[in-house]
């Protein structure tokens, strides 16, 4: 990995150049594959990303937080379920499903998901979350 917080995928040497992968996009793809796992409500986002979506922009890495370190990559989760699901097997299934969307885009082994439950909605409950934090 380089300095500049930029994933460097190992490729053979096939004398094209170098694919590099930005964190946001491993936000992006981790966001969409946890909102697409039944029983996760919401995604956390921050107050700016509160503000983008006001602004009609749909900011599908929200709630994802990625950490490119010396060992590997570790992707934290911010999500609010639905009311009477299981929680675990829900969390389990959000696991499964990120760690197998950024090996069949990025062909990245993920060291880490770590699901962070922040919330619980109520069918009849359709506000969003609190931006009371940066994540």
């Amino acid at each position: 990995m380089s300095e500049n917080n930029i994933l460097e995928m190992n490729q053979e040497n096939n004398g094209l150049g170098k694919v590099e992968i930005a964190p946001e996009v491993i936000e992006v793809i981790a966001g969409i594959a946890a909102s697409e796992v039944e029983g996760v409500a919401q995604m956390r986002g921050n107050f700016a990303a509160g503000v983008v979506e006001r602004l009609g922009k749909k900011n599908h890495g929200k709630g994802v937080k990625v950490e490119l370190t010396e060992t590997g990559v570790i992707v934290d989760v911010f999500c609010a379920m639905n009311f009477g699901i299981s929680i675990p097997n829900v969390a389990q299934k959000i696991q499964d499903n990120i760690r197998q969307a950024l090996l069949n885009m990025t062909a990245l082994e993920v060291d880490e998901v770590n699901i962070h439950v922040v919330g619980v909605v109520f069918e009849n409950q359709k506000q969003e979350l609190p931006y009371d934090q940066e994540i």
